[in-house]
């Protein structure tokens, strides 16, 4: 036993040292582990809020329904704004305007060209010529962007889409092309050209 007391004598600094930093590394990841764990206790609380009995399970399940809902919702919003589409192909969607003075010794430019098309370029062109003595209106039916009359120049190039508008939406294409006019410098009749 003198010997144990002894042993003890000589090595315990040696030995209460790295116990006592031992303790210390254990208090602090203690610690650490006290903070993470109270960091996932109010995640967890603020998971469970407002369900019955703040089960993960329930929020789980719920979360499921939820997410089946907006899927199929999401499914019926698809198939409508396909219905959409299909429907809004046949609506007028480009226009094209011109109006230009076919008589270089009559008035101004009162003569126009008027072209309404849906998206596959089927609708009417329209046209005025206007002289002096009289205003006559012509109306041609375009199909796929061709027509069995004959068209003008000025019909023709009512129904050609600008630059812009072969690039945009319908929508866009209306919203850009609404201000933009031009005048021709040609040293024909004077001609204002208008999209919108």
């Amino acid at each position: 036993m003198a010997n144990l007391y002894q042993w003890l004598a000589v090595y315990t600094p040696t030995i209460i040292v790295p116990l006592a930093l031992l303790v210390l590394a254990l208090i602090g990841v203690t610690v650490w582990l006290g903070i993470k764990l109270r960091r996932v206790d109010r995640r967890y609380q603020a998971l469970t809020a407002g369900t019955d009995g703040g089960n993960l399970q329930a929020v789980l399940e719920d979360h499921v329904c939820q997410v089946r809902e907006a899927t199929g919702r999401v499914r019926e919003l698809d198939e409508l704004t396909r219905r959409v589409e299909r429907a809004s192909r046949g609506h007028l969607q480009r226009l094209g305007f011109l109006r230009f003075n076919p008589f270089r010794d009559a008035g101004g430019d009162q003569s126009f060209a008027l072209a309404l098309a849906d998206e596959d370029g089927n609708g009417v062109v329209i046209s005025s010529l206007h002289s002096r003595d009289v205003t006559r209106v012509y109306a041609k039916p375009l199909v796929a962007w061709q027509t069995s009359y004959h068209l003008t120049d000025e019909e023709r190039e009512a129904i050609t889409p600008s630059p812009i508008a072969r690039q945009a939406s319908p929508i866009l294409r209306h919203l850009i092309e609404e201000n933009l006019w031009h005048f021709d410098d040609n040293p024909g009749p004077r001609r204002i050209r208008s999209r919108w």
